[in-house]
């Protein structure tokens, strides 16, 4: 191989390396970073168990593609307010998951009658309408993995395709081994169900009422 070439070709995995890293600690981060996702992935591990919610680790996948394409192309010269709405849709949103949360601490229910086929399509649709309904990934693809995704697209494809392998591998991952952790919590000691519970339900509430007071502060200004 030429030495032009192979100078390259060394070039191009250098940065596929970069953007790949880059990828793996902004998953990561995201992944570890107390939020919304993780109160509920907890609230419904309990519910319903870990098979039953495991696909809604997966719930990025479906809402961060139209977010992505919107941010990168739309968002930028969107007013304010759009992202203020968000907020005050987000947080009702959430404070609606809190109330089923709370049904399940208030009752002790950790396993209901519904088929495993319905749960966990409730469990992946309700989580992807929720990051659909927060501004964090909005704000994020915006200021931080949009400019970066741009970057590697116009460097070479792999690059692009490397930084969103990265990202979405330790994102899920992350939300999967969450979901793993929370069935294990539950069954060292059965009681520690109904607590797990009272602790989602009130992380979802206060997450959605954050959401409101941030949204209404915004259009007050």
């Amino acid at each position: 191989m030429p030495s032009g070439l192979r100078i390259t070709h060394h070039l191009l995995w250098c940065d596929l390396l970069i953007y790949l890293s880059q990828g793996l600690v902004l998953g990561f981060s995201a992944a570890a970073q107390p939020g919304p996702l993780q109160a509920y992935l907890l609230s419904q591990t309990i519910r319903h168990g870990w098979q039953r919610t495991l696909s809604a680790a997966f719930a990025p996948l479906i809402s961060d593609g139209p977010i992505v394409l919107l941010v990168l192309l739309v968002l930028t010269r969107t007013p304010d307010w759009f992202l203020n709405l968000m907020r005050l849709l987000g947080g009702l949103f959430l404070l609606y998951l809190a109330w089923g949360a709370y049904q399940a601490f208030a009752q002790a229910v950790e396993v209901t009658a519904v088929s495993d086929t319905a749960v966990t399509q409730q469990s992946i649709f309700k989580a992807a309408l929720m990051n659909v309904l927060s501004p964090n990934p909005y704000i994020f693809w915006g200021t931080i993995g949009g400019p970066i995704l741009i970057s590697a697209w116009r460097e070479s494809v792999s690059g692009a395709a490397a930084f969103l392998l990265g990202f979405y591998g330790t994102l899920i991952g992350g939300f999967m081994a969450f979901i793993a952790l929370f069935a294990v919590a539950k069954s060292l000691d059965p009681r520690l169900s109904r607590v797990l519970s009272g602790v989602s339900a009130l992380a979802l509430a206060l997450f959605g009422l954050y959401q409101l007071w941030f949204g209404l502060r915004g259009f007050w200004g």
